[in-house]
């Protein structure tokens, strides 16, 4: 059971906007999307700024209790869902949301880490750039999320998985301390990239608060191609001539089973096959 004065403590620090306890409200943060993972955090703490993600840190550390960052809630894993009867609390940063800066000249967006992905990409769109993550969440994903699970999405092979979109992090510590690393420099060679400590580390060392993001000039021309292939095997080969013939200029190469795509067609029938019948495999190209 969670002591009282660590809520008394929390709710004079964040607020009564700050700490959610309505038990419908704590439900849907103790359950996964798909319904998968279930567990009892009887609170979600949401802080409003660094200084507040210190306070609850330290506040719980002294209270020997134990926090489940959380962001969009859209895993797959479970790995943001507490346990089951233990003293857990939910981490939340869904009210540190802003974009703080965009440098069209450094080609950067700093913000902090409950942005939401989407909105991150159009307020980089509304500039002339991209920002190249793109994943089925994105809608609902937080930049500390996929930031603290290395997302991939589509386009990794022109522009690598999220590791390579961060420029610069701030960061909370376990004990409180904030390690503050918003740099927006390319060329930096001086020494311990510190910043690749706390990316895909899934919040266990520390909580990502804000980020330096690497943005890029917004595409002037898309084209995207169906293929049906007879292989796996032969796939890899259709990509190492694209490569040969494109270079750098594929951004997305998805291999899709028939069977894949025939439970995509059962589900949502409003859906229309591209090629008829479906072939074995197929392969979706973007450049």
């Amino acid at each position: 059971m969670i002591h009282s004065a660590l809520y008394a403590d929390l709710r004079a620090r964040l607020g009564e906007s700050g700490l959610l306890t309505d038990p419908l409200t704590v439900a849907a943060h103790n359950t996964d999307w798909r319904g998968r993972y279930q567990g009892t955090a009887p609170w979600v703490v949401q802080p409003a700024s660094t200084a507040q993600v210190i306070d609850v840190i330290k506040a719980c550390a002294n209270a020997g209790v134990p926090l489940v960052p959380q962001g969009g809630n859209t895993s797959q894993c479970g790995a943001a869902t507490p346990r089951v009867g233990h003293p857990e609390i939910i981490l939340s940063l869904s009210r540190m949301n802003r974009i703080l800066e965009l440098d069209a000249e450094n080609a950067t967006l700093v913000c902090e880490a409950g942005a939401v992905l989407a909105q991150v990409q159009k307020h980089a769109e509304a500039a002339g750039f991209l920002f190249p993550l793109s994943l089925a969440s994105e809608g609902s994903a937080q930049i500390g999320g996929v930031i603290s699970t290395n997302a991939g999405g589509t386009a990794v092979l022109r522009y690598g998985n999220m590791r390579s979109q961060v420029l610069g992090l701030e960061v909370v510590l376990a004990d409180g301390r904030c390690w503050n690393g918003l740099k927006g420099l390319r060329k930096d060679n001086t020494g311990y990239d510190l910043k690749q400590c706390f990316i895909g580390a899934e919040g266990t060392l520390g909580i990502i608060t804000r980020a330096v993001l690497r943005l890029y000039p917004l595409p002037r021309q898309r084209v995207t191609a169906w293929l049906s292939v007879p292989s796996p095997a032969l796939a890899v080969g259709l990509l190492r001539f694209l490569r040969a013939q494109c270079g750098d200029r594929i951004s997305a190469f998805e291999l899709i089973s028939h069977s894949a795509l025939s439970l995509v067609l059962h589900h949502i029938p409003q859906f229309q096959a591209p090629l008829d019948p479906l072939p074995a495999w197929s392969v979706l190209i973007e450049l």
